[in-house]
């Protein structure tokens, strides 16, 4: 865990207090403090607010990350902010640039043709290997991730569901039980946050309920053991309502990402 610097020692209440504030749940509600227990610092709060804004689609792929606006809005100084930074740099969502500063990671056209294949044929062969699901208490773990999506849609909380929406395809991918391909799912996760942000943006009539109605439908499936009929749903799925006239949006076109694109549009027309 990140120590807090020392020179912000005089922040810690009031910052602590902002930036608590900004990640849901970080101090309300929590047990009173026990031996041993050390409390999240001002860079591990710091950290967790920016994933936040930038999973729940606040700041997209190549937004700039303004230090003056997120240090008046955190209550923090620049020393743990931009420890931060690093944090999420580390975890690939955020880039630093010479003489500019810290931007979001940029997708191209081609970042989102290798994430989306990836995804589709990782979700394919899950559903393969596990359909028929044997045995039935596998679903368990998808019943727990559709009622944390409900739970996070009644709250309007945007980041918490993105991270339940991925877990509850993580858990459909977990009932091939096939440990590698789990793990190999799990490892494009921030990348498909990624993603989910920018495509939960681009579907401004539908509102979380509703989206967790599409996810609760393609369980059905699942446990009706019709793996055509997955298959069928996971190509129509929503999750790609962004890619309309994506290519007028992002850089880093290359032929083999048109032609996916191009297949994909056909594939949905159809």
């Amino acid at each position: 865990m990140s120590a807090v610097p020392a020179h912000v020692g005089t922040e810690s209440q009031e910052g602590r207090s902002s930036v608590e504030h900004t990640v849901s749940g970080a101090s309300a509600g929590s047990a009173p403090a026990t031996h041993g227990f050390q409390p999240p610092s001002l860079v591990d709060m710091a950290a967790e607010a920016l994933r936040r804004m930038i999973i729940g689609g606040d700041l997209m792929p190549g937004d700039r990350v303004v230090e003056n606006q997120l240090t008046k809005e955190f209550g923090i100084s620049r020393p743990p902010l931009r420890e931060a930074l690093r944090v999420l740099e580390r975890e690939g969502l955020v880039r630093q640039l010479p003489r500019k500063g810290a931007i979001v990671t940029p997708l191209t056209l081609h970042d989102v043709y290798e994430i989306f294949s990836l995804r589709w044929e990782y979700e394919l062969l899950a559903m393969r290997l596990a359909i028929p699901v044997r045995p039935s208490a596998r679903l368990d773990r998808v019943h727990a991730a559709v009622a944390a999506m409900q739970a996070a849609a009644d709250a309007g909380d945007e980041p918490e569901y993105g991270r339940r929406s991925f877990e509850f395809h993580l858990s459909l991918v977990a009932l091939s039980g096939h440990h590698r391909l789990e793990e190999a799912y799990r490892s494009l996760q921030l990348q498909m946050q990624l993603c989910m942000a920018m495509n939960r943006r681009a579907r401004v009539d539908e509102d979380l309920p509703q989206d967790v109605g599409r996810h609760r439908r393609l369980l059905e499936l699942v446990e009706a053991g019709d793996r055509a009929a997955v298959e069928h749903e996971l190509a129509r799925h929503g999750d790609r309502t962004f890619l309309d006239g994506i290519e007028h949006r992002l850089d880093g076109h290359t032929e083999v990402a048109l032609t996916w694109l191009e297949q994909v549009r056909r594939a949905e027309e159809g």
